[in-house]
């Protein structure tokens, strides 16, 4: 168990001349290339039936194009946030750009399911290298604390409202040009990110890690998250009292449970208990994941309600999840920005994950012909403006203070919860979804006139449901970023030597004593 010793070490103050004269340039490339990763995550979705149908793809394999580039990015995470740090953060990062694009390449060229499966694998595969490599990059390119807040506040702003603007884009791509798109459109966002880095980026020196991989903590890790992702997509349309399922449960937790007792002895760990023990990282990553269990949720039943119940187009849908978009953008650049360097990050995070609650609790009084404007609109700005203000102060939290030959893993372990809280989200309240829809229509079958509308009912009444339990998992979100997370504001993180003569002029980062 480490524990936060009463030093600190200084960091330079503001506007020194050591700082990277060009890193709001290299900001611009690297939060293109997180829209890129975060796009992905769900620009496909819209364009799956219509792909499925041209390259022949079955039924029961579909979910494989959706769940072959969430497992092999879920996996690799921690493996590709130590590849950054041992490698180089920029040159992991061109290398994930570089490959992204020709695995998008490949998908958007696919003549076969087995091209699909391996394009969308591939994609996983090179994310892993790039999204811990480019929140790294902010980590340690980013240190003074108000600088460090607007920079977070735009990444953060990206992270969250990335995914809604893919519903978009993969609405108007499939529409009005073809599902192929959705794959190309990656490549001009990876060539210009990796041009840029390329010429911009100046990594710090000395933020290397040097020390040998840990091939055992990568075999324990890769493979413990894979069973885990793959547990919780199998769950979702085999149930969970499947054989293989469980199978998969068991086997992540023996697997992670001896990558646990393998970092702990090695002299190398790929994650240094460091890093998960202290507690604030700690409650980041545990509330952050919890709180995209509920977003990544809403996002499944939304397009569905939307699309299917209301009848909306892919391109009315994605411009329906608008609202969220915005109040994302708001939440993360205006309030989270302006208020991170005057309050303790609980005080963001807490109640904005309270906030977002508050939209989803409106989201419960859903039926076959609620207003748009009334109810939707409100609960999206609601859970946009709240997950905003929380995410920005939760990135920049997630890698603060950390070493910066850590914070690479440091960083993955936050896409990893966010990864894993994703696939959580979609099976778990899904699965619950699914389960009161039946109910509803098998109780009211007897008494129905429209067997159509009895199906649009239980479908409402399965989706109102599941946002309950939404509803619940982010006000306990609130509630560990609260009690967990106990760091002060950015200038006064180090507490002991926060006052005195200078101290105004400096950062203090704990110092993590194993």
């Amino acid at each position: 168990m480490s524990r936060t010793a009463d030093t600190s070490v200084s960091l330079p103050p503001a506007d020194t001349g050591g700082a990277d004269p060009q890193r709001w340039k290299a900001l611009i490339f690297i939060a293109l290339a997180q829209l890129m990763v975060v796009l992905d995550a769900t620009i496909v979705n819209i364009a799956l039936p219509t792909a499925q149908q041209d390259l022949g793809i079955s039924d029961g394999n579909r979910q494989w194009v959706i769940t072959a580039y969430a497992l092999a990015f879920g996996g690799l995470l921690l493996f590709g946030g130590r590849i950054a740090d041992i490698w180089g953060r920029r040159r992991t990062f061109v290398a994930g750009l570089v490959g992204f694009a020709v695995a998008s390449a490949l998908g958007g060229a696919a003549t076969t399911e087995a091209m699909m499966l391996a394009s969308r694998a591939l994609q996983g595969v090179f994310g892993a290298l790039l999204a811990p490599a480019a929140l790294s990059l902010l980590a340690v390119m980013f240190t003074d604390a108000k600088e460090r807040a607007k920079a977070f506040g735009i990444y953060g702003a990206i992270a969250g409202g990335g995914g809604a603007v893919g519903l978009l884009l993969g609405g108007f791509l499939t529409e009005y040009l073809n599902w192929r798109w959705t794959f190309y459109v990656n490549i001009p966002f990876a060539v210009v990110a990796a041009v840029g880095a390329y010429f911009v980026i100046r990594e710090p020196s000395g933020a290397r890690n040097r020390a040998p991989l840990d091939i055992p903590g990568v075999i324990l890790s890769t493979t413990g998250l894979v069973a885990l992702v793959y547990g919780f997509t199998r769950a979702e349309h085999s149930g969970w009292t499947d054989a293989w399922t469980i199978g998969m449960f068991v086997l992540s937790v023996v697997l992670l449970a001896a990558f646990v007792a393998v970092e702990a002895k090695v002299k190398a760990p790929l994650l240094p208990l460091r890093v998960l023990t202290e507690r604030n990282r700690a409650g980041v990553y545990l509330s952050l994941g919890l709180a995209v269990i509920a977003m990544f949720g809403l996002f499944l039943f939304l397009t569905y309600y939307l699309q299917v119940v209301r009848g909306y187009s892919p391109v009315k849908t994605g411009f329906a999840f608008m609202p969220m978009v915005v109040g994302m953008i708001v939440g993360s650049t205006q309030i989270g920005t302006r208020l991170m360097t005057r309050v303790a990050p609980r005080l963001l995070m807490a109640p904005g994950f309270l906030l977002a609650g508050l939209g989803m609790l409106l989201l419960t009084q859903l039926d076959l012909n609620s207003s748009y404007t009334t109810v939707v609109m409100p609960a999206q700005l609601l859970l946009g403006l709240g997950m905003g203000t929380a995410f920005m102060p939760a990135m920049s939290l997630a890698t603060y203070g950390v070493d910066p030959a850590d914070s690479g893993v440091a960083s993955a372990m936050v896409n990893t919860s966010q990864q894993v809280g994703g696939a959580i989200g979609t099976a778990l309240l899904n699965t619950i979804a699914a389960s009161a829809t039946s109910a509803y229509i098998k109780d009211n079958a007897a008494g129905a006139g429209d067997p159509k509308v009895l199906q649009f009912e239980g479908m409402v009444h399965g989706f109102t449901s599941a946002i309950w339990w939404a509803v619940g998992i982010l006000f306990t979100s609130a509630v560990i970023a609260f009690t967990l997370i106990t760091s002060g504001r950015p200038e006064m993180s180090g507490g002991a030597g926060s006052s005195g003569e200078g101290a105004e002029d400096e950062v203090k980062v704990p110092v993590v004593m194993h």
